[in-house]
């Protein structure tokens, strides 16, 4: 290692630099199997090695005086960061194809009582790439054969020999009164006799990985949860990336919201851009931009197609077949064209990039005490609704995904979000209309 005239280091050894990249994706433990292939952690792990490396090798330079490779810090570091985070998605497109073909999974049992092993069945069910494959359920209860279509294998007392009936590698401990501690101890040491996974379901809900923090106190593995706030730092990130992010899609978008204004402007006569006012964070209401998809005073056609078709009491105003949309405005509104001017909105700091869809005021007059938590953040242009069914969701489930993402948010969810986005739009499904 070659030192000059000041006594520096004139290089780092590209197999120094690797056992550097290592080191920083152990420390921060990127490949801990239960991570592995699944949720958002997975990348923001791998993220946050790479920021360490870079502070590192920056502090290694400045205090040793060693002559760190420019080249090193500003490209082979982010890219190697952004090339590992790439592979690590491709292989989970593998994982997730052999798992759709029931390979690579958990045969897994659920115990508890009939509703609550119901609650985490269809749970499992409605969530893709869990990685379980419910194959029985022990339970109590005269009459009980099945519960949501999955047979009951065994009661309390015998489920260590229901997974092998059933040749089950796990166990998930939905709960129960009748299980007590007792119980749960001699059920432990019968799972770790057999090499098996001893999963206990909290009763917490859509509630995401880094928010749960286990600290055992006397004797007890209690569970501790975070409440997430998109206030100080959070803030301030998610505003930066919704900023950027933003102002490059405005100028990469312009020519074709170009186009479509003049193809809205050749079809007939109305507005090209089309403003309505939406609800956004803590109830205070905004002009959101679109450009016009549907005929001219087309709200005031609204409260009589939806008494038509009679949902017009339901907090999810979405027309069937919706008579009032233009020809323009079908393909646009499949490939989410209208909503580009939807990107000043969010310069101004009135929506997000990602976040709940902003309802008008007579949706959210239908609101109960959860759906107003949808209010506790700013309003998206896109979110988990749009990645996970868009029209095809009926309120429940997209409300179920606003609380999951209001309760969870992260930065590195709404990048895996707006990376799911771009795929929906370039490939639009049966839910895009």
């Amino acid at each position: 290692m070659a030192t000059g005239r000041r006594g520096r280091i004139r290089s780092c050894p590209t197999a120094r630099w690797r056992r550097f990249r290592f080191i920083a994706l152990a420390a921060f433990d990127t490949r801990e199997r239960h991570i592995v292939g699944n949720g958002p952690l997975e990348y923001a792990r791998i993220a946050n090695a790479g920021v360490a490396l870079f502070a590192l090798l920056v502090s290694l330079a400045f205090f040793l005086r060693i002559e760190v490779s420019r080249s090193l810090l500003l490209v082979v570091v982010p890219l190697g960061t952004i090339a590992l985070i790439l592979s690590r998605w491709i292989w989970r497109q593998w994982l997730r194809a052999q798992q759709r073909a029931r390979k690579y999974v958990y045969r897994a049992v659920v115990l508890g009582e009939p509703r609550k092993a119901a609650h985490i069945i269809n749970s499992i069910r409605r969530t893709s790439g869990t990685g379980f494959e419910i194959v029985g359920v022990v339970t109590q209860g005269d009459g009980i054969t099945t519960v949501e279509g999955v047979p009951v294998v065994g009661g309390f007392a015998g489920a260590a020999s229901a997974l092998d009936a059933v040749d089950a590698d796990t166990l998930i401990v939905a709960g129960s009164d009748e299980v007590d501690p007792g119980i749960m101890r001699r059920l432990g040491w019968a799972i770790a006799d057999r090499d098996a996974n001893l999963v206990v379901a909290p009763q917490l809900t859509d509630v995401a990985g880094p928010r749960i923090h286990s600290r055992p106190a006397a004797g007890l593995p209690l569970v501790h949860v975070e409440y997430p706030t998109l206030n100080g730092y959070r803030g301030f990130v998610k505003r930066s990336l919704d900023i950027a992010a933003a102002a490059v899609v405005l100028v990469v978008a312009l020519p074709v919201m170009i186009l479509t204004a003049a193809a809205i402007r050749v079809e007939g006569r109305g507005p090209i851009i089309y403003s309505q006012t939406r609800i956004g964070r803590g109830g205070k209401p905004f002009a959101m931009l679109k450009l016009r998809s549907m005929v001219p005073e087309a709200d005031d056609q609204l409260a009589s197609l939806l008494d038509l078709q009679g949902t017009s009491t339901r907090p999810l105003h979405e027309v069937v077949d919706d008579p009032r949309i233009t020809r323009v405005g079908r393909f646009i509104r499949k490939h989410s064209i209208d909503e580009l001017p939807q990107l000043f909105n969010v310069i101004a700091g009135t929506m997000s990039l990602v976040g709940p869809r902003p309802q008008r005021a007579a949706e959210v007059a239908f609101y109960d005490d959860a759906a107003e938590r949808r209010l506790l953040v700013k309003p998206g242009m896109s979110g988990l609704w749009q990645v996970g069914g868009r029209s095809r969701l009926d309120w429940e489930d997209a409300l179920r995904l606003d609380l999951y993402y209001v309760e969870n948010w992260s930065f590195m969810q709404d990048l895996q979000i707006l990376f799911r986005t771009v795929r929906a739009v370039a490939a639009p499904g049966e839910g895009a209309r």
